[in-house]
């Protein structure tokens, strides 16, 4: 029995290097009845917890620290009792959100967290921020991205700390290499697959 993927849309502003803009992002969630994690708690933490219902949340995965991306982590993670994974790299982009509290966990390249019997193995992707990772459910054919891969090629790069050959070496180096039926669950808009955009990134 593997694990199934739901997903709930949030709408709020997403803010960096003094401009504001109004964004809907894709919160996903991984689990079986019993359990499930979180990856990217944006926006609205009521539909977020309504969502999670009473099933064990084992954790709120950040895939990158933007704050459109975390900006209620805590309060989810908080009510529910579980803890705020993060990557290294993007602490400065989370701290502008939270100056007094921490992520709770790390994350790393390669690392598995395992949902409901169902492997996510962590790939370290950095471009749109240094810490960006992706999220590879190889059981489920399934990768989230985050904000570094979309439906018609990578994610943005023109803001502080994001970097345009950084995120297409990211893509070509680690994502590319994954089979190219592998559906690929953004954090923003519409699925896509890795071969459809290896076609433009390759």
């Amino acid at each position: 029995m593997t694990a199934r993927i739901e997903n709930v849309v949030t709408s709020g502003t997403f803010s960096l290097d003094g401009q504001d803009f109004a964004v809907d992002n894709n919160v996903w969630l991984v689990g079986d009845d019993s359990e499930v994690v979180v990856i990217d708690a944006a926006h609205d933490a009521g539909a977020i917890l309504t969502a999670v219902g009473d099933r064990r949340l084992a954790a709120v995965i950040s895939t990158h620290g933007h704050n459109d991306h975390i900006n209620v982590a805590a309060q989810v993670a908080g009510d529910a009792g579980a803890p705020v994974l993060l990557h290294p790299g993007d602490h400065v982009l989370w701290k502008m959100v939270y100056s007094g509290r921490q992520p709770d966990g790390v994350l790393a390249g390669e690392q598995e967290i395992v949902v409901a019997g169902t492997q996510l193995r962590v790939l370290h992707t950095p471009g749109h921020s240094p810490g960006s990772v992706c999220l590879y459910a190889p059981e489920l054919g399934t990768l989230f991205s985050g904000d570094t891969l979309f439906h018609g090629g990578p994610g943005a790069t023109g803001r502080s700390y994001s970097d345009y050959p950084t995120i297409i070496a990211s893509i070509r180096a680690t994502l590319l290499k994954l089979p190219p039926e592998t559906v690929v669950h953004t954090g923003h808009g519409e699925d896509t697959t890795i071969g459809a955009e290896a076609e433009g990134i390759g």
